[in-house]
């Protein structure tokens, strides 16, 4: 399932860049990471609400107060150390100083990397892939307070191959280490939004970031 989707989704990618299709095509990822999920379970006859396939309905304020209360206080631990060594990364190693801007039309680039990246791959990859690997793996490993297993670890792995099966860039497999925090607050909150939310502050954080050291135009 997950080799079947991504090799779709790469198809749709070489259709809109290589061959000129219109950039709406590309709506179709998301829908593939959120609907194959809830196929499939319905072809093995499994409940997909037992997979976290779902956010929480927006008057459940426990919930929610859960998700972004983890999200800050995770923020407060990693963000400094993250920006620190960001800054000593681009002008130790290759000379980029800060100073170019930041980058346009930032509501825009919050909808997209919430809505159309980061919730979808927390539901295909933490929702659905995480839920089913721990059926086979046991969470016998506590991190923090919180039980993981290896179905963590071969999701993150499986997240991280996704990427540059769809689209090469050497650096991918950086992404196997946020890919592990997803993980954790998948198994802290037993929800796929807390992830969704800190997947699309790390995208948002980086690409403020290298517009304003310069790697990529505002």
């Amino acid at each position: 399932m997950w080799l079947a989707t991504l090799l779709v989704i790469r198809l749709v990618v070489e259709l809109q860049a290589g061959a000129g299709a219109p950039e709406w095509i590309l709506a179709v990822v998301p829908l593939l990471f959120i609907y194959v999920p809830v196929m499939w379970c319905r072809v093995k006859g499994l409940d997909s609400w037992s997979y976290h396939l779902s956010i929480p309905s927006f008057s459940d304020r426990d919930a929610w107060s859960a998700v972004l209360k983890t999200n800050a206080r995770l923020l407060l631990v990693v963000g400094p150390g993250f920006v620190v060594g960001y800054h000593l990364y681009q002008s130790l190693l290759f000379g980029h100083g800060p100073g170019h801007g930041w980058p346009n039309d930032v509501l825009t680039l919050v909808a997209y990397q919430l809505f159309f990246v980061a919730i979808p791959e927390e539901f295909f990859y933490r929702g659905y892939f995480q839920t089913r690997l721990n059926e086979v793996f046991p969470r016998h490993t506590n991190v923090f307070g919180v039980p993981m297993g290896m179905g963590s670890i071969w999701a993150a792995l499986f997240f991280a191959f996704g990427h540059t099966l769809v689209l090469f860039q050497w650096w991918h497999f950086a992404t196997f280490i946020p890919g592990m925090v997803f993980a954790w607050l998948r198994e802290k909150t037993d929800s796929v939004m807390a992830g969704a939310i800190f997947h699309a502050i790390c995208n948002i954080a980086v690409i403020h970031l290298d517009t304003h050291y310069g790697l990529i135009s505002r």
